[in-house]
């Protein structure tokens, strides 16, 4: 029996229930384990698993000095490396994310930028950095215009590319939290750039394709000689075990290695940058990369029936994952059953309500006044609760009225003093904008692609503004205590993500690997168009639904009105290191994506 499909096969009844089998312990304080354990079931039995979720496809991993989750094996053992030679998790975290730059380029890189939420334990709280760049000082509204199809930024070219954050964001990370040299965290990268480092199924597969969109962009991109030469591999890219190098990406990081922040944004790097696009016709100049300056900022939280789930504002999504499960608060998940009809319809629902908001409000606050406190708050998730009925489908969403005055990498690791990093990079859609500066090995993002190009609207185009960003760390505490240093990496998916593993944990007991293994739903759609080649969707939107979940539900959600996607694989890439204490050990538990290539490490 397929881990993976086999709750299709049970009935109806069991599928009702928020586990695999006939509840076992009374609902109440006494179904769950005591202590840090509190949400994990104690009810649930094996299938094809003697214990935990049948459908899980592994355990997670245990240790009590530290832990990493990535999505590539090499990346998680360069990070564990780090921490056994003293590192801090925010040292692990560079070495990691400069490791993915190279081993996931189509997920990250330094051409994108950088989220992060850790837990600081000396201050003994979440701690929030932006590391966001703005679009180019000299890059006009009206000349955006003449480039847009179909009322968008194109995905590709240089008319999407905003400054790169990541650099300064690990720079401002390593100035405040790291213990090793700056230098030494780049060396694990250096040597995979040089001697190459064989390529898994799933990167493979989506180098691949990201070639194959650049050439049929054929004119829509200044120049794609170099992003072919870089990643290609004098074929149509590297297939899967394939032995892939980057010598240029390594003589960039030695560069940023030996002159720090200013290498990349000051130095010569950033005199190759300006050269390129002034020779290719873009806009990003010497300037632009020169007044950069990521933040720190303060994360917003909200309580989830005794979760506290944390999110970063700025110009992030972040806050959608809080405005759902607000929202969600409202309702009896645990009694509509996991994987139920009921359940998904609930979630896919408040996922529209909250997505309305992000398309209306969500936008750079130096730009423009977000309403985020409203937003969030408690009283405004009641009134939008009010909308939602559980046997049938709103037939319109719109955003709430505000008072009046105005492809990504996710990964986690903590050490031993207890600090967890929560960190998300991206250069956003396929590998970015399909441009590689001469000599440097790094692809620009084209995360521009997400200005609003109408008037009046918050997140409407403007030189020197950071464009809404989809790319979200996520954060847990019990208390005043951490919990869960976790992410669901992917566009539109991640709040959606997000909320639906904090549902499984603390609705449905599930432990930190199945509940990440859960099949989950995606519902795509809103009036935030995240393409200039979007398709038509119904007026409710297209609910997509994972392999696993059970066809008694996907009937009844067809029967109540949803239009009901195929499985696509976009169902997000998540990883999680939770913490829990032993008596007078911290142990950290970690998980990570059966979706993707990678692993969790503890040690």
């Amino acid at each position: 029996m397929r881990r993976r499909t086999f709750l299709s096969t049970l009935p109806a009844a069991a599928v009702a229930l928020p586990a695999f089998a006939q509840r076992t312990a009374p609902v109440g304080p006494t179904r769950w384990a005591s202590g840090e354990d509190r949400f994990t079931r104690t009810d649930i039995r094996g299938g094809d698993r003697p214990v935990g979720a049948s459908f899980a496809s592994r355990t997670a991993v245990y240790g009590i000095s530290g832990a990493a989750g990535t999505s590539h094996p090499l990346a998680t053992q360069a990070g564990i490396e780090i921490l056994r030679r003293g590192g801090s998790a925010v040292d692990a975290a560079i070495t990691i994310n400069a490791c993915l730059g190279l081993l996931e380029p189509t997920a990250c890189g330094i051409g994108g930028d950088c989220y992060v939420m850790l837990w600081d334990p000396k201050v003994k709280k979440v701690v929030g950095l932006a590391g966001s760049g703005s679009s180019p000082g000299g890059l006009s509204l009206d000349t955006v215009r003449s480039r847009a199809k179909n009322g968008a930024l194109p995905a590709y070219g240089a008319i999407s590319v905003s400054v790169p954050g990541t650099v300064d964001a690990w720079f401002m990370l390593h100035a405040r939290y790291g213990r090793l040299k700056w230098a030494d965290l780049f060396d694990p990268a250096i040597e995979l750039a040089e001697h190459g480092a064989p390529v898994p199924d799933m990167i493979a597969y989506y180098i691949r394709r990201s070639l194959i969109n650049f050439r049929k962009a054929g004119a829509g991109i200044e120049e794609i000689d170099n992003a072919i030469r870089t990643y290609a591999m004098d074929g149509d890219g590297p297939k899967a075990g394939s032995v892939f190098r980057n010598p240029d990406l390594a003589r960039t990081y030695r560069a940023i290695a030996k002159g720090g922040r200013d290498a990349f944004y000051k130095g010569d790097i950033a005199k190759t940058i300006d050269a390129y696009f002034r020779r290719i016709g873009g806009w990003l100049r010497r300037e632009d990369l020169a007044a950069h300056k990521g933040e720190w900022i303060e994360p917003h939280k909200t309580d989830y029936r005794g979760v506290g789930v944390h999110a970063l504002g700025a110009n992030t999504q972040g806050i959608a994952t809080l405005q759902m499960l607000n929202i969600l608060e409202h309702f009896d998940l645990e009694g509509a059953g996991f994987q139920s009809a009921r359940s998904i319809h609930l979630q896919a629902e408040a996922k529209r309500l909250a997505y309305e908001d992000r398309a209306r409000y969500y936008a750079d606050p130096r730009f423009a006044q977000v309403p985020t406190e409203w937003l969030v708050s408690k009283d405004y998730a009641a009134e939008r609760a009010k909308l939602i009925r559980p046997d049938s489908i709103m037939k319109t969403v719109r955003p709430g009225q505000a008072p009046s005055k105005g492809d990504t990498t996710y990964f986690t690791c903590a050490d031993k003093d207890g600090m967890m990093v929560s960190m998300i990079q991206s250069n956003f859609r396929g590998m970015g904008s399909g441009l590689v500066a001469d000599g440097l090995g790094f692809m620009f993002q084209d995360r521009g692609q997400l200005f609003s190009l109408q008037d009046g609207h918050p997140n409407i185009y403007a030189p020197g503004k950071r464009p809404f960003q989809t790319i979200i760390p996520g954060f847990a505490t019990l208390g005043d205590d951490p919990w869960m240093s976790f992410g669901v990496m992917g566009g539109d998916m991640q709040p959606q993500g997000q909320a639906q593993i904090i549902i499984n944990r603390r609705d449905y007991g599930l432990e930190i690997q199945s509940a990440g293994d859960a099949p989950r739903w995606h519902h795509e759609g809103s009036s935030q168009s995240m393409s200039e080649d979007s398709p038509d969707l119904p007026a409710t939107g297209l609910l997509r639904l994972e392999n696993g979940v059970p066809e008694t539900t996907h009937l009844a959600l067809a029967n109540m009105g949803w239009t009901i996607g195929a499985s696509d694989g976009g169902f997000g890439r998540y990883q999680c290191i939770e913490r829990r204490m032993d008596s007078n050990y911290r142990v950290y538990a970690a998980a990570s994506e059966m979706r993707a290539d990678g692993c969790a490490l503890a040690y």
